[in-house]
């Protein structure tokens, strides 16, 4: 869901060769150290560059196409993290990143002219995917590299019917406040630390006459999902990864008197016109039709104060932009509901699926799940990973930091994004446009009912 035109291919030469680590596990759950990677790469060969992705030589001169929903400066990172692999052997990687991925996905299916690998953002498509039969399992090399780098809890996201399929990529964290830090600095505001000093924060920017709160929830087919977010963050933290489980696998209604309740709570900030708006001056039709990235920059416009976003929106803004409390802009999590709660944390991600087999196709996934794919992009900033492998050393953003000490918190409650789980029907259907009619002015309850009714029958 980023800015790059859909349909622009980028061509890479891609060579897949790479030393798998043994002995480490993964983060949030890890049970054992990870590798030093330094360590590791003086006994790979002296220095020598290509030493660590000598395993996966031998396949000179394939392609591997990649489609992926990534476009834009992250596409960019993408395949410049891909540099020494590239150099040090002869697969070319064909990637093309498309702003209607879960549209096109679907359509390359159907048309048999599916990519040999994909980003699938959603745990839900992958299931739809591997029951159409058209995912090749993560075995072998795949395998050996998702298991030693990969929890059990992130491994299962990508299993159906017993059998691994997909291996996460990266993750991002939900519930991600970003914030004008000049705007605080000037008027002395505090980081909250609760929902009520959330709200309370909320009341005393609008009385210096400036919107507390940027929103924009479009995004081409895939209009609403930035105001699901929030219905998710506010659901875990206010009652617990229990009932925000039951909820997701539909062991209670869509619309459960405690799902309205957190629906209600976000929108009391979402729907006051006081309180949210474009960052332009717009009403809720102008926040339906803003870009959720474009409501993002007008933070660093002035106007907003806040903006509620994932980790990764630090990719998003301009070259040159100084993250921290002391620079532009800065982010703090949504705060707890109760004081002293353990933190609640909702996480995305990609995971990385084959549609074909092909023996560079098993390279190239396995090098995907490996840690030196996860510390070199990590290196060029904006990206965290559950890989235990990733060296916490080489993040260099402040933002990216805070992503990762979420993610390895010992007491932290840590949930995957709901509507990735759930049906495509309601997670990426009805969900979405639902939340935009609620953002519209339609009934809290009427539009969990009617999402409700349309839950595909088992």
């Amino acid at each position: 869901m980023n800015t790059t035109p859909r349909g622009v291919t980028l061509v890479v030469a891609l060579t897949a060769a790479v030393a798998l680590a043994a002995g480490c596990s993964s983060a949030p759950a890890a049970e054992e150290a990870a590798p030093d990677p330094e360590a590791t790469e003086a006994a790979a060969g002296e220095g020598d560059p290509c030493a660590a992705y000598a395993a996966y030589q031998g396949h000179e001169g394939s392609t591997v196409s990649l489609f992926s929903p990534v476009r834009g400066a992250e596409a960019e990172r993408f395949q410049e993290s891909w540099a020494t692999f590239t150099e040090c052997t002869g697969i070319r990687l064909a990637y093309e990143g498309s702003d209607d991925f879960e549209t096109r996905i679907g359509e390359l299916v159907a048309e048999d002219n599916p990519p040999d690998v994909a980003l699938v953002p959603q745990p839900g498509l992958v299931r739809a995917l591997a029951e159409q039969g058209v995912l090749a399992p993560a075995a072998g090399d795949v395998a050996t590299a998702a298991r030693a780098h990969f929890s059990p809890s992130w491994l299962a996201y990508g299993t159906v019917a017993d059998e691994l399929y997909a291996t996460p990529l990266d993750a991002t964290v939900k519930g991600f406040v970003w914030y004008d830090a000049a705007l605080f600095r000037e008027h002395g505001w505090s980081v909250p630390r609760t929902w009520d000093e959330l709200t309370e924060l909320s009341a005393e920017i609008a009385a210096t006459g400036t919107t507390p709160w940027c929103v924009g929830i479009e995004s081409g087919v895939a209009t609403g999902w930035p105001a699901t977010d929030w219905i998710e963050d506010v659901l875990l933290r206010a009652e617990g990864p229990e009932v925000y489980d039951a909820w997701v696998e539909h062991a209670i209604p869509f619309d459960d008197p405690r799902v309205v309740a957190a629906a209600e709570r976000a929108g009391a900030i979402l729907r006051d016109p006081d309180l949210a708006g474009d960052g332009a001056g717009g009403d809720a039709a102008a926040i339906a039709e803003t870009p959720y990235q474009v409501a993002g920059q007008r933070l660093l416009e002035g106007g907003c104060a806040l903006y509620n976003q994932a980790s990764s929106f630090a990719t998003h803004w301009p070259s040159g932009t100084d993250i921290g409390a002391d620079g532009d802009v800065a982010a703090f999590p949504l705060p707890p509901i109760d004081a002293g709660a353990a933190p609640a944390t909702v996480v995305g991600g990609h995971f990385v699926v084959g549609l074909a087999d092909r023996p560079e196709v098993e390279a190239v996934r396995a090098y995907l799940a490996g840690p030196e794919f996860a510390n070199s992009r990590a290196e060029l900033g904006s990206w965290v990973s559950p890989n235990g492998g990733l060296d916490a050393d080489r993040i260099p953003g402040e933002a990216e930091r805070l992503a990762a000490e979420l993610l390895q918190h010992p007491e932290a409650v840590v949930r995957f994004d709901g509507s990735d789980l759930m049906p495509s029907a309601v997670g990426t259907g009805s969900f979405w446009s639902g939340m935009t009619d609620w953002l519209l002015g339609a009934d809290t309850e009427d539009v969990l009912r009617a999402i409700e009714t349309g839950w595909p029958a088992e």
